[in-house]
């Protein structure tokens, strides 16, 4: 069992997110996830910091951590490091005595300490009454700071954020061998962190200055050949069916204004088509919610999740599934 630190207030959207690189996940306490195994993707995950081997839980004290680590079987040696967490500051241990504790016993163990650079790291995470002990094995790589919209060629107002963006395209299932479209990509957010995890991309935008833009961002961090974004009617794709794994977009936000020739019920029903007929699977974000279009559609709603922005946005996020696939 593998025990996953989430990042984040929404613990059942970090979990659904890092269900897309591990197996059985469940939240078991607050911001900490169990799974049954994690794989290499747990790197790309935006709101997982790590994942660990466990070794063992117990209550939510010192005492009862070095107890569990002095009965524990330890397969391996070398040196160590001891890191402890206080989740959200709700336990109230003392994670430096912690730490101190679990590495006498290591120590005693034979493990030489090594801080800088060490053969393994040790993790007492703290959470409700449970502490959490386990060998990390995977972190997070972060960097989303460096992609924040206004540090991108191409920047507009209102742009989603690179840690939302690369959550979208995990839950879609974005990833190498995979393709996927956004037929409203703005600035390429969600393409960029999409091909970042190693997708092929597809994009397309009602407005020029949109295409030009978003292809700029996506040659900055992705130069090659694994993208392409056109000038396109979200409604009326140059797609043909089926010839992608996942469809993300984001939707326009309170528009009543015409885009596209089209009305926003009317832009936001016929994307939600053309995505039923090019792939199997959607992850739809917008300001409201549009189950209804999306049944219309044809899609089957696998989970939506709300996610507040500030006080005037909440972002609605729909996960769509193909009824008849699997």
């Amino acid at each position: 069992m593998y025990v996953l630190e989430l990042a984040g207030e929404d613990d059942a959207f970090a979990a659904y997110e890092a269900a897309s690189a591990a197996t059985d996940v469940e939240v078991v306490a607050p911001a900490v996830a169990s799974a049954r195994e994690v794989t290499d993707r747990v790197r790309t995950l935006a709101y997982t910091h790590r994942a660990s081997e466990l070794v063992g839980e117990c209550a939510a004290s010192v005492e009862s951590a070095t107890g569990t680590l002095e009965a524990a079987e330890i397969d391996r040696s070398g040196s160590v490091a001891v890191r402890a967490r206080d989740v959200r500051g709700a336990t109230g241990v003392s994670t430096g005595e912690t730490e101190r504790e679990l590495g006498t016993v290591l120590v005693d163990r034979g493990f030489s300490v090594d801080l800088e650079d060490p053969d393994h790291e040790l993790r007492a995470v703290f959470s409700g009454d449970t502490c959490f002990l386990g060998w990390l094995v995977a972190e997070s790589e972060r960097g989303f700071g460096e992609r924040v919209p206004t540090n991108k060629p191409y920047f507009q107002p209102g742009s989603m954020t690179p840690l939302d963006a690369r959550a979208m395209a995990n839950i879609a299932g974005a990833g190498p061998g995979r393709t996927v479209l956004d037929p409203m990509c703005g600035t390429g957010g969600i393409l960029v962190e999409a091909g970042l995890v190693g997708a092929r991309l597809l994009g397309a935008d009602a407005q020029w200055k949109m295409v030009r833009g978003a292809a700029a961002n996506l040659d900055h961090y992705l130069p090659g050949d694994r993208w392409s974004v056109v000038r396109g009617d979200a409604t009326a794709l140059p797609v043909r069916e089926t010839a992608v794994d996942a469809v993300v977009f984001d939707a326009p936000y309170g528009r009543q204004s015409k885009v596209a020739g089209h009305g926003l019920s009317a832009l936001v029903g016929g994307a939600l088509g053309e995505a039923r007929r090019v792939s199997p699977r959607a992850v739809v974000v917008a300001d409201r919610r549009w189950d209804e279009a999306a049944e219309a559609a044809g899609w089957t709603i696998a989970r939506t999740f709300e996610r507040r922005v500030h006080r005037s946005l909440t972002r609605h996020v729909h996960v769509l599934a193909d009824p008849d696939d699997g």
